[in-house]
């Protein structure tokens, strides 16, 4: 999830390889566990070895049923629109003429041919970068609260507020300071060995190389065997099939999002955007244009519930009859409440009957909104899918912002909303994903979410991990259901979906953020299961539908 959701780089592991690049004569790397193959997300456990969704026993189940289209909207980074896998399945609106500046279809969005921006301003800007909700809230409220202590305060509720996120935000502000410490260093010594690895191969300067590259280097002296060293370790850490510059790009990424934390620019917003983020006022903001430099994410998940399957490039996506429509609100940083809440209900006024969400963060200053939107999507059986998060944390003691525990009291698990977990490909104690949040109450169910293939931007693709992919392969299988069994309705959809994960009681898993504490896997979720497509269906082909066809 953006916040990120995922940071794949670990300082540790960067910091032992490049140490032991300098230290160790026998230079002998710690064998790496195999990789799994390429879209593990989608095979079947019995067949294949590998906990997946079971997509091919699904297909083989729908052969000569027919489908109908379903809109899934993504709430995310955006979306590379002209991306070979997504081009032909995004959702067009077709009462809104292109580039002709005007409202058409007067739904207050100009132009809004696959989606909308909420990031975007004036000239075609967007403020993709920005700091945490915590960092915002902090500076918003410190000039009111940072003399005011507990016997003086005359709002109890809102000094309590004003308490949690000063506490989120030292806790926040430290933890960027440290890792920047840590992680800058290495981002130079990558730079600096990348740069030695490239002349050894006679790449050019802006070349490339992955790690089966580095057996053709002829190791000229203690420099290049270092630098082939640092490499090896990294790409065995993140992946052989990533290249050195994508490697470098998630780490750069990473970094800049901890500078946003540590020397934010609170005035971007406004400059660029121009709304008052505090009220939600119905004015119209934002703009249509949905790729700028950080679409990558939003690409990767469009792809997992989508991509042209059997089609001979990129991936398989889990539903083979989608329109994808694109809206972009996530930042690299924490997204806005008002962003998402205008998203969610965008979304649903324009036909979407799943919305993916694939973020998160720590505070929540109007979640009111979220609430209400939250609600909205349920009024109009609009099922939402949301990723539990990166953080190794259980959820039902630090809660993770949207979720479905509404303020008024009126739901603490509404019926149209599904928080997933992230597994990985192998029956063990790695089946939860060392990153992932969970939660016995507020997380329902896992999905695959280690090292998960998916395309990228410009023709490209990406091996990740994260909840945010998680989300996505699950919206996908939402999605499968319901266009084969168009009558279902989201409250449907979610049962269906949690009674589909076998619960696997007495496997013992390392708990997500310890390398020596076990658990058993089914305590981790509401289900205690992973998702499985073929259950699913089976379950779907039962069911009686509680909508109109």
């Amino acid at each position: 999830m953006f916040n990120y959701h995922k940071l794949l780089i670990t300082g540790a592991t960067l910091l032992t390889a490049i140490t032991l690049s300098q230290t160790t004569s026998a230079q002998v790397l710690p064998k790496p566990e195999p990789e799994p193959p390429k879209g593990w997300q989608l095979l079947d456990l019995k067949e294949n070895g590998f906990y997946g969704i079971s997509l091919k026993p699904a297909y083989i189940f729908l052969q000569g049923k027919k489908s109908k289209p379903v809109v899934v909207a993504t709430i995310d980074s955006g979306i590379d629109t002209l991306q070979k896998d997504l081009k032909s399945i995004l959702w067009t609106n077709t009462k809104e003429i292109p580039g002709n500046g005007i409202d058409d279809d007067h739904n207050g969005y100009v132009d809004d041919i696959h989606g909308w921006n909420f990031l975007g301003g004036p000239d075609g800007k967007a403020d993709f970068n920005e700091t945490t909700e915590e960092v915002r809230e902090y500076n918003k409220l410190k000039g009111k609260f940072e003399n005011i202590t507990d016997t003086n305060a005359v709002d109890k509720k809102q000094y309590a507020y004003w308490k949690r996120v000063k506490t989120t935000y030292d806790s926040t502000v430290t933890k960027s300071r440290t890792e920047t410490e840590q992680l800058q260093p290495i981002m130079n010594a990558l730079m600096v060995t990348s740069g030695y690895i490239k002349r050894g191969l006679s790449l050019p300067a802006n070349g490339t190389f992955k790690q089966a590259d580095l057996v053709k280097l002829k190791l000229a002296n203690d420099t290049l065997t270092q630098s082939k060293y640092v490499w090896d370790s990294i790409f065995s850490q993140e992946g052989s099939n990533k290249t050195n510059a994508a490697i470098i790009k998630d780490l750069s990424e990473y970094l800049a999002k901890l500078n946003n934390d540590l020397s934010p620019d609170l005035e971007a917003r406004k400059r660029i955007v121009g709304d008052n983020v505090d009220s939600m006022d119905q004015k119209p903001y934002g703009n249509n244009l949905l790729k700028f430099s950080d679409a990558s994410h939003g690409t990767g998940v469009a792809g997992l519930i989508g991509a042209i399957r059997n089609n001979g490039y990129g991936i398989n996506g889990v539903a083979d009859n989608v329109r994808i429509m694109a809206i972009k609100a996530v930042p690299n940083g924490d997204e806005y409440d008002k962003d998402i809440a205008n998203a969610i209900r965008y979304a649903v006024d324009n036909g979407a009957r799943i919305i993916n969400m694939s973020f998160g963060k720590k505070i929540s200053p109007h979640k009111e909104w979220l609430d209400e939107a939250f609600k909205y999507a349920a009024s109009k059986d609009v099922l939402l899918v949301q990723a539990a998060g990166n953080d190794s944390q259980d959820v039902d003691v630090v809660p993770d912002y949207p979720n479905d525990t509404f303020l008024d009291g009126s739901s603490t698990d509404a019926d149209n909303v599904i928080n997933v977990g992230a597994s990985g490909p192998k029956l063990g104690e790695h089946l939860a994903g060392d990153f992932s949040n969970y939660g016995k109450k507020n997380v329902d169910v896992f999905a695959p979410g280690v090292k998960v293939t998916t395309v990228d931007t410009d023709a490209e693709f990406m091996t990740e991990d994260g909840t945010s992919f998680s989300s996505p392969i699950t919206a996908g299988v939402a999605a499968l259901l319901l266009e084969y069994y168009p009558t279902l309705s989201a409250r449907q959809l979610k049962q269906i979906i949690l009674q589909s994960a076998t619960p696997l009681t007495g496997t013992m898993v390392l708990r997500p953020g310890s390398k020596t504490i076990k658990v058993d896997f089914a305590s981790l979720s509401k289900t205690g299961g992973i998702v499985n497509a073929y259950k699913a269906l089976q379950i779907a082909s039962k069911t009686k539908g509680e909508r109109a066809n």
